[in-house]
């Protein structure tokens, strides 16, 4: 198999014979769905190869090539009466640099967008029986020349745009000036998307599919465009791009004749790159299609899992964190997210906002989680009793970039990150926790009681826990862990192709004791010896609750794993004054 990773271009992929996971079964349902189409998917999650599928599909230049193309798709057995029946012409936003003024911008818009018509132009050459005049200081004017052109004509225009918003939200979080001279009052984008309405309402252009990451840049043109149906939550679109467990299942029942090994590598896949939602109606989640192809042609090659199961290319996410972690409360909200036991929930997620709320608008909670929805970085986990919207981090490979995050807010220093380093790999391969635990107490504590938020209860110790021991190119650490519908607070399971390193498999239970609990002060605490705090009565007692449950974990662990180098451990937290810790027999 050949895996195409990085390949958007439908053609090339299907005539160099790469793997394409079939999607052409959407077309008639596309079609259906409407004439002008708004489809919002992360970065890289397979945009642009969808657009490249549809512009093969319908290009009237590529009829003679239709078998060839898709006769082995589930579409080429059961085509559209539409296929290759349009002038077909793309736009890719992405390709245009956001750097310079609105002058410069504005330049660089027309050159694109002319480029585009002149390369339409010599592409459907024999088809077109007048000549496309090309404005070189006025993009729209030439668009208006080519809607005459293909008027006369019988065929008409599919117009494909990729990556609508992307260099207008570079420019919204920047330079906001330049952005609304942009797109408000008669600014270019405006007047482009108005000239795409006008021609589809007049008849020239008979269908628009648009992709992009957020609604914001739509939101913002008003008038300018309003005739574009959302598809983007729709149920029957939720795999449009991405893969479902039982695909992926089926390309490693091809790479692996080891059946057990199979599920092995499943799993692993499941709990990195898995998770996506983007209906709460959808009977699946889907895997992220980049991340799956960065794996699956990595393992082919190697035979062998990647080291770091986070392609770099997916990366940039990094700043949209970055971002919600400055905002008022924003760190509290990546703190929820990560804790599992505080989800996020929204009235609803935001279907409509532009530069104003992103600018000066109240950052709310609704706001930013809405935000690092569109980003990727949360997703749909449905609706509670009260009808609202529950976000959830969707695997762990999104889920490193939170602790990446909070890791960069809490401890930035060189020193720091090299203690944490220290004393997370003492304890993953000796099992002693008491050098984390001073480092903690030392350190991580005294940073934790200047937030600005309150910090104090069960779920911050585990948090603290994760910030500290997060290795995903050891584990897959999960917190909150289900066995036998109860819950274990944090599981470092060593990944299976880790195996061969010195690195124990661990299960932590947490318990917190208020201050307020224990009549006792922070002082008072810093005075007594571990000894001495274990033998507080409710610090005992709180401790053997934990050690009980851990050892039960254990148990359905070992039972649901195998031979594991399981190593157990209660932990109970003192305000965030001390903690005290107990190895528990598996």
């Amino acid at each position: 198999m050949k895996f195409p990773y990085g390949i958007a271009d439908f053609y090339s992929l299907i005539k160099e014979g790469y793997f394409f996971q079939d999607r052409s079964d959407k077309i008639p349902v596309l079609e259906d769905a409407g004439k002008q189409l708004l489809f919002i998917r992360p970065r890289r999650f397979g945009k642009s190869l969808l657009l490249s599928m549809l512009e093969n599909y319908y290009d009237i230049n590529k009829a003679d090539e239709f078998e060839s193309l898709f006769g082995k798709l589930a579409i080429g057995k059961n085509p559209t009466p539409t296929h290759n029946q349009y002038f077909v012409m793309s736009w890719d936003f992405s390709l245009i640099n956001a750097g310079g003024d609105v002058n410069v911008l504005e330049a660089k818009i027309h050159q694109y967008i002319n480029d585009s018509i002149q390369e339409f132009s010599i592409k459907y050459q024999t088809q077109l029986p007048l000549s496309i005049d090309i404005n070189l200081s006025n993009s729209i004017s030439s668009f208006q020349s080519l809607l005459t052109a293909i008027s006369q004509t019988p065929f008409k225009l599919y117009l494909l745009i990729d990556e609508y918003d992307n260099f207008a939200n570079d420019v919204m979080m920047a330079r906001k000036t330049d952005y609304e001279a942009l797109l408000y009052g008669e600014g270019l984008l405006k007047t482009a998307f108005k000239a795409i309405k006008s021609g589809a309402t007049k008849g020239g252009i008979a269908r628009v599919f648009i992709t992009g990451v957020s609604p914001i840049v739509m939101s913002d043109m008003t008038s300018g465009y309003n005739v574009a149906t959302n598809i983007y939550q729709d149920e029957e679109f939720n795999d449009l791009c991405g893969f479902s467990e039982s695909e992926i299942k089926a390309i490693l029942d091809k790479l692996i004749p080891d059946t057990s090994q199979v599920e092995v590598t499943l799993n692993l896949m499941k709990t990195f790159y898995n998770g996506y939602s983007f209906s709460n109606y959808a009977p699946e989640s889907v895997y992220n299609p980049t991340l799956s192809l960065y794996f699956l042609r990595y393992f082919q090659k190697h035979q062998s899992y990647p080291n770091n199961m986070l392609d770099e290319n997916l990366a940039m996410d990094r700043n949209k964190l970055l971002y919600i972690s400055k905002l008022a409360h924003g760190e509290e909200i990546l703190l929820n997210a990560v804790s599992e036991e505080s989800p996020i929930i929204l009235r609803e997620l935001v279907q409509r906002f532009g530069v104003e709320d992103v600018v000066n608008g109240v950052k709310d909670k609704v706001f930013m989680g809405s935000l690092l929805y569109y980003f990727g970085i949360l997703t749909l986990d449905g609706r509670t009793a009260y009808n609202e919207c529950i976000l959830k981090i969707p695997n762990l490979v999104a889920k490193k970039l939170y602790i990446e995050q909070l890791q960069d807010l809490f401890l930035p220093e060189y020193e720091d990150k090299e203690s944490i380093r220290s004393v997370s790999k003492t304890f993953c391969q000796t099992g002693n926790l008491q050098p984390l635990v001073d480092f903690l107490e030392q350190r991580f504590f005294k940073v934790m009681s200047n937030r600005d938020y309150r910090w104090h209860n069960e779920h911050a110790i585990k948090i603290a826990f994760m910030t500290l021991l997060f290795n995903d190119n050891l584990y897959m650490m999960i917190s909150e862990t289900e066995v036998n519908r109860r819950y274990i607070d944090i599981s470092m399971i060593l990944r299976p192709d880790m195996r061969k390193y010195e690195a124990l498999d661990l299960i932590l239970e947490f318990k917190y004791l208020d201050l307020k609990d224990l009549n006792l002060t922070g002082v008072e605490l810093q005075k007594m010896t571990r000894e001495q705090l274990m033998k507080l009565p409710m610090v005992n007692k709180r401790l053997l609750e934990a050690e009980e449950q851990a050892r039960d974990y254990a148990a359905d662990l070992l039972q649901r794993f195998g031979e594991l180098r399981l190593h157990c451990f209660a932990v109970v937290a003192l305000g965030l004054e001390r903690v005290v810790w107990s190895e528990v027999d598996a």
